[in-house]
C-alpha cells in the first residue's frame, strides 16, 4: 500500500501539541465501550485485524494483546507520529480515502470517530467491507453530536452558553466536510454496504463536572480554539463555557455513541 498526495479533513492535527492529550481523553471516555464491543467479536489468538485511524495507538495495543502470539494488528493513520510498533503490531502511514487496501484479508476491521470526518465516508466503508475476510467482523463506533442536552446548568446564561458551544464545534466539522450525525445512520450504511448481524448499541453517559466526557469537551475548547473562534465564540465565552462545564452542579448527556457491529457473509 503505497501513499499518495494525502489530504487531511480531520479537525483535530495529530501534530498539534494539544494530540496526546486529545487521545488520553478519547480512551478514558470512550476506550470502555469500544473495548467491550470489540471483545463481543470473538477476537483472539491468530486473527488480522485492521485497526483505522488510530491515533494514539492504545485500541490496536490492546488488540495485539488479545491476538498474540500468531495474530497481527496492521494500525493506520494520515499522521503516525503517536503510534509505535510492537509484537504483532504493524503502523503504515495510510489514507484511507485514497490509498487502497488488500481485498479479503481481515478478520477484524474497527475505526472509531473517523469516518464522521470524512466527505467520502460511504466509498470508505464500501472499501473496508471489501478488505474483510468471508465472515470477518466490522466495528464502527461514532457520535451523534445532535444530542447532547444540558440536564441541570447553575443558571440560564451557563445552559445557553454550553448549547452556544456545542453548536460551534458541530459547524467545524461541517465545515470540513464532517457530519456528526453520521452515527446514527452507520448501521444503515453497512447493511447497505453487504455487511450482515448489523447490531448497532447507542450508548450514552451522564456527565458531570471531571467526567471524562466533559474533561474532553473542555480540552477541545484549546485544542479547536481557532476553529470555535471562527465559528463564531470568543475567548471570553471559550474561558467562561470551560467554568460551566467545571461547575459542580452542572449536569448534562452525553451525545449518542453508536457502537456497531457489522459481519462479512461467507
Amino acid at each position: 500500500m503505497d501513499v499518495t498526495d494525502v489530504t487531511l479533513t480531520y479537525v483535530f492535527d495529530n501534530d498539534s501539541g494539544h494530540a496526546i492529550e486529545q487521545h488520553r481523553c478519547l480512551s478514558e471516555a470512550y476506550d470502555p465501550i469500544t473495548l467491550a464491543r470489540l471483545g463481543e467479536t470473538g477476537v483472539c489468538d491468530g486473527w488480522a485485524c485492521l485497526e483505522v485511524g488510530a491515533g494514539g495507538s492504545g485500541v490496536a495495543q490492546w488488540l495485539a494483546a488479545r491476538v498474540a502470539p500468531t495474530g497481527s494488528v496492521l494500525a493506520t493513520d494520515i499522521k503516525t507520529g503517536h503510534l509505535a510498533s510492537g509484537p504483532g503490531l504493524t503502523v503504515l502511514r495510510h489514507d484511507i480515502v485514497r490509498d487502497p487496501l488488500p481485498r479479503a484479508d481481515f478478520d477484524l476491521i474497527h475505526a472509531r470517530l473517523v469516518l464522521q470526518h470524512l466527505p467520502e465516508r460511504e466509498a470508505v466503508l464500501r472499501k473496508l467491507a471489501r478488505a474483510l475476510k468471508p465472515g470477518g467482523w466490522m466495528q464502527i463506533d461514532e457520535f451523534d453530536i445532535s444530542y447532547g442536552p444540558v440536564l441541570l446548568a447553575p443558571d440560564a446564561r451557563s445552559a445557553e452558553l454550553y448549547e452556544k458551544f456545542l453548536a460551534a464545534k458541530e459547524k467545524t466539522f461541517t465545515m470540513a466536510g464532517g457530519d456528526g450525525t453520521w452515527g446514527r445512520r452507520a448501521a444503515a450504511s453497512m447493511a447497505a454496504a453487504g455487511l450482515v448481524d448489523v447490531d448497532p448499541v447507542p450508548v450514552l453517559f451522564p456527565w458531570r463536572a471531571g467526567s471524562p466526557g466533559l474533561n474532553l469537551l473542555i480540552h477541545h475548547t484549546h485544542h479547536l480554539r481557532d476553529k470555535l473562534i471562527a465559528a463564531g465564540l470568543t475567548d471570553d465565552e471559550l474561558a467562561e463555557v470551560r467554568a460551566v462545564m467545571a461547575d459542580p452542579g452542572f449536569r448534562a448527556s452525553s451525545c449518542v455513541v453508536y457502537s456497531v457491529h457489522g459481519r462479512r457473509a461467507g
